[in-house]
């Protein structure tokens, strides 16, 4: 029995097929203290959705990579904003917040959401409002690591940014922007090659002994973005997606793409199906190349048996997708490494 365990756990760091194992927490990226502390309420007799809040938490806390957190991110007004969800593969119920400002814990709003409401996505100004009513302290997300970003930014001509056919040239120089009179030429699409080093979204899949599902997301998203833009991290089916009865997905990466084509909803359809995870995943990476072949991305996959796999596109600077796993075959959590395709 310990030779085949061995075996098994061989095959999982070699990049193989997954070792099915009850309970699993898989999340983006190599954010070793978000997959621990998710792995450690588990352990503890925390509920799914626990673990989703607290390692997702985590890295709110951590400021993971820049990308999740306050002081991370400031959009073109130099104002960091969260988006975050959870979701509840049993009732199939959804908390999200989105343009979430001066509240750092931005998935623990997200949870109150499902718990306080019956609703399923509160937005800006007046998501902040709610969150002061639950109990968060209201703070200011800026740093100086933000506004530094954001003074390099403007000395750049704010280069890159979101805009496209407005004058004045918004690849050359700031706004305000505005409409022209008549629109000429589409620019080149950019935002995958603005993104590719700036690692993104974490977002979490977590699977109990008895199959149950939990994902969640959280994000202070696009860095240079437009105020007011949502990304896929806060939309169920884009950003995760959690049903006990198949499995769970997440994505990271240029969600003003990948939200079009709800690749978490769609990864776990697959696997409904019967479709192998890491197949899943693939299936959903090579649905968006077909329509945006240079978009930067990827998407993990978990089904209800405990197996698991990980895709991403194949783009220059982009090759490999680094994620974490947990489950009871590996002696800690463990970062895996999957080629992108």
């Amino acid at each position: 029995m310990l030779v085949v365990l061995l075996l098994l756990v061989a095959l999982q760091l070699a990049g193989g097929a997954s070792a099915a194992a009850l309970p699993v927490v898989i999340n983006t990226w190599a954010f070793r203290k978000a997959a621990e502390t998710a792995w450690r309420v588990l352990q503890l007799g925390g509920s799914e959705l626990d673990a989703v809040e607290r390692g997702c938490g985590q890295c709110e806390i951590d400021q993971c990579d820049g990308s999740v957190g306050y002081g991370g991110s400031p959009d073109e007004s130099g104002e960091t904003t969260l988006d975050a969800m959870i979701m509840d593969g049993n009732t199939m119920e959804v908390g999200a917040v989105a343009d979430l400002r001066h509240v750092k814990n931005a998935i623990g709003v997200a949870r109150k959401v499902i718990e306080y409401t019956k609703h399923t996505l509160l937005v800006g100004e007046s998501a902040s409002l709610f969150a002061v009513k639950m109990g968060f302290p209201y703070e200011d997300l800026t740093t100086q690591d933000s506004l530094s970003v954001y003074s390099k930014w403007l000395n750049q001509h704010c280069q890159p940014n979101y805009w496209k056919n407005v004058v004045p040239d918004s690849s050359k120089s700031c706004g305000p922007y505005k409409r022209p009179e008549k629109v000429t030429s589409d620019e080149e699409e950019t935002t995958s090659e603005r993104r590719v080093h700036n690692h993104d979204t974490i977002g979490m899949v977590v699977i109990g002994r008895t199959g149950t599902v939990a994902s969640g997301t959280s994000t202070n998203g696009a860095v240079h973005k437009i105020p007011g833009r949502v990304g896929d991290s806060p939309i169920a089916g884009a950003g995760s997606y959690a049903d006990s009865t198949a499995g769970g997905a997440a994505a990271t990466g240029d969600g003003d793409i990948m939200m079009r084509f709800l690749p978490s909803y769609l990864a776990v359809e697959y696997m409904r199906m019967g479709i192998d995870p890491t197949v899943a995943c693939q299936k959903v990476i090579s649905r968006i190349q077909k329509y945006a072949p240079n978009f930067f991305g990827a998407v993990i996959c978990a089904n209800t048996t405990g197996s698991y796999g990980a895709a991403c596109n194949k783009i220059p600077g982009f090759t490999q997708f680094h994620f974490m796993v947990s489950n009871p075959l590996l002696s800690q959590p463990t970062e895996q490494v999957v080629d992108c395709i």
